[in-house]
Formats: structure tokens, C-alpha cells, sequence
């Protein structure tokens, strides 16, 4: 099969490789789409620790089952699917919770840290197991379903958020997720959302997609504004999905007293945290790590049109010239959201 393969950091190399041999409980993929995630795009230079090479990347796809283990019974050849990027065991202390995205031995999609390798799906084809398998309603089309994971992401950070009818929320960081989040807020029935990022054209599509207001982090103070839009307290809740102190230290500020803070960003390892404000205002802080069991509702809202994934994507190109896109999205050209690839 041909397979977009990180040879070595910022070498991608578009190649034959052998096709994945299925064990029992195992699907074997036809990909038909599969998107470039940011985490793709940094781990191509080493710098993440997770993209140990040679290593196929890549955990936001679909395509058509075409051939089926002996002990799969759910599915069958000629399914048209997606699947989670994350492998769970089932049988763990978290599994065993309902807690898939802590699995004691999760694995991940196109990843390969220290302990592990798991080929992904930037390839002709691809092995899923048959646990984390989900069918395509009948009017979802292949590009649409790829880009369920990152949907998956944003709703399960709302879903670990306290949020009452009405309330307001601020999300810091209008890329990808974080449009999907303010999407997600709407949904949950939140009233004023206040998008917040460094760049215009993303405040804009963040309006066109459910926000009310976009705030120009560094032209504006954020959180002075925020209070100007809520009444003098500061919003109700907010999510943080950049992953740095500036972001987190500007969502902690925009919020009320006794207000919610979601983060899903984790770009930097650690960062300075305002423990005297938190603990002083009690504000209640929570992380959110990957998604957990979304996958179907999530379908069913793109589907339906609840969820608006079409206005992100920038780009559909060929597997062929995956590494020209990646360079792209590496430095940042052409003000890109989401680049999809196509075996």
C-alpha cells in the first residue's frame, strides 16, 4: 500500500509500505479521508515526544471496512466507518469506569512515544479494532466524518463543565477545537459566548459559527471586555484551549466569581498559575484530555447540521502531496484551519 511515512522529523516521505495484517478482533480500512491534526503537525519535528520515527501519522479518518477479523460480528465488509484515535483496553480500573480516555494502556492512533508504536491512518489502509469502530449515517460524507475527533474533543470538554441555561462563557482560542467548543457552548444552551484569539479571521468564522462576540487578544484587555459584556462579573464559565500562561491566566481573569474553568490546551508542559485569584474568587478548575464515548453523538450532530464541520476545512488534497501540506501548516501559510487528505 501507499503511505505518507515521517521517515525522519520534517522528512515525510510518500512511499510503499506493507499493508497492516488484521489479528481477529481487527478491521481492515479502506482510508478515504484522514486530516491533519496539530498534533500531527508538531510532532513532525521531534519536539513533542510522541512521533518517534519511522512512524505513518495520523488519527482523524474514515473510510470503508474491506476486511473483517473472525471474532468481529458487529460490522462487515463494505461498512463505511470512522473510529476513535484512541485504542482502549476495556478491562482496566478506568475502562471498567467508563473512563476510556484514561485507559491504563491507551494507545493512540499514528503515535509512537517511548513505549509504543501505533501506525496510523495516512495511508491506503488501516487495522482498527473493532471496539472503537463507529458506522457513517447514510448522508455523512467521508471528509465530514474525519473530522468527528476533534469535534469529540470540544464536546466532551463541555460535558465536563458545569453549565446552567443561559450562562455566559468565554472561549480563549478560536482555532479549530476551539470553534467546535463554541459550537458545543451553543448547543448546551449557553447564552452570550465571547470568542477570544490573536487573529482576526478566526474571531470571524467564530462569529459565523455561533459566537456573539470576538475579543482581539492584544489589542483588547480580554477580560475588561468580557466584564463589560457580562454585566461587571465576568462569565459564567471558560474554556481554555491554547495551553499557555498568557491563555490560562486571561481565562481565569474573565471569569465571575465562583466561575468554571475548563482547559483542553496543553501546548506548554507548565504553566504560571494565579493560585492566590483561583483560590480567593473559588474558582473551579478542570482538565479535559482527548474525548469518551462522543463519538456517536457527534455524528449524529454533523449529520443533522447541529455541528457545522464544512466551514473549517481548508484544504482536501491527495495522500500524494501530504508533505507539501504539512510544510504549510508547519509555517503557518495561507491562514489554514483543517487540510484533509485522501488515499
Amino acid at each position: 500500500m501507499k503511505a505518507l511515512v515521517l521517515e525522519e522529523y520534517n522528512k515525510l516521505v510518500y512511499k510503499d509500505m506493507p499493508t497492516p495484517r488484521i489479528e481477529d478482533n481487527e478491521a481492515l480500512v479502506e482510508v478515504k479521508a484522514c486530516g491533519i491534526c496539530g498534533s500531527d503537525v508538531h510532532g513532525m519535528d521531534g519536539s513533542s515526544g510522541r512521533r518517534h520515527t519511522p512512524l505513518i501519522m495520523g488519527h482523524e479518518a474514515s473510510g470503508v471496512i474491506v476486511e473483517r477479523g473472525p471474532a468481529v460480528t458487529g460490522f462487515e465488509e463494505g461498512h463505511r466507518v470512522t473510529f476513535d484515535s484512541t485504542i482502549y483496553c476495556g478491562t482496566c480500573f478506568y475502562c471498567r469506569q467508563g473512563l476510556i480516555n484514561l485507559c491504563d494502556n491507551r494507545r493512540v492512533l499514528g503515535v509512537s512515544p517511548p513505549e509504543y508504536r501505533q501506525h496510523g491512518a495516512f495511508a491506503q489502509y488501516v487495522a482498527v479494532p473493532e471496539h472503537i469502530l463507529y458506522r457513517l449515517p447514510e448522508n455523512l460524507s467521508f471528509v465530514q466524518a474525519a473530522m468527528v475527533e476533534p469535534v469529540s474533543i470540544a464536546f466532551h470538554a463541555v460535558s465536563l463543565t458545569p453549565i446552567s441555561l443561559n450562562d455566559s462563557a468565554v472561549v480563549i482560542g478560536s482555532g479549530m477545537v476551539g470553534i467546535f467548543v463554541v459550537q458545543a457552548l451553543r448547543a448546551a444552551g449557553c447564552g452570550t459566548v465571547i470568542a477570544v484569539d490573536l487573529e482576526q479571521s478566526k474571531l470571524d468564522l467564530a462569529l459565523k459559527l455561533g459566537a456573539d462576540h470576538g475579543l482581539l487578544a492584544g489589542e483588547v484587555d480580554v477580560p475588561e471586555e468580557v466584564r463589560k459584556l457580562t454585566d461587571g462579573r465576568g462569565a459564567n464559565i471558560a474554556v481554555e484551549v491554547v495551553g499557555n500562561t498568557i491563555a490560562v491566566n486571561t481565562a481565569i481573569n474573565s471569569l465571575r466569581k465562583g466561575g468554571a474553568l475548563t482547559i483542553v490546551g496543553n501546548l506548554a508542559p507548565t504553566v504560571e498559575f494565579p493560585l492566590q485569584e483561583v483560590v480567593t474568587r473559588q474558582i473551579s478548575v478542570a482538565g479535559s484530555c482527548s474525548s469518551s464515548g462522543e463519538y456517536p453523538a457527534c455524528l449524529d450532530m454533523i449529520a443533522r447540521g447541529v455541528v457545522n464541520v464544512d466551514a473549517l476545512v481548508s484544504k482536501i488534497a491527495p495522500l500524494s502531496e501530504g508533505a507539501e501540506w504539512f510544510r504549510k501548516l508547519y509555517n503557518q501559510e495561507e491562514n489554514l484551519m483543517k487540510v484533509i487528505l485522501t488515499p
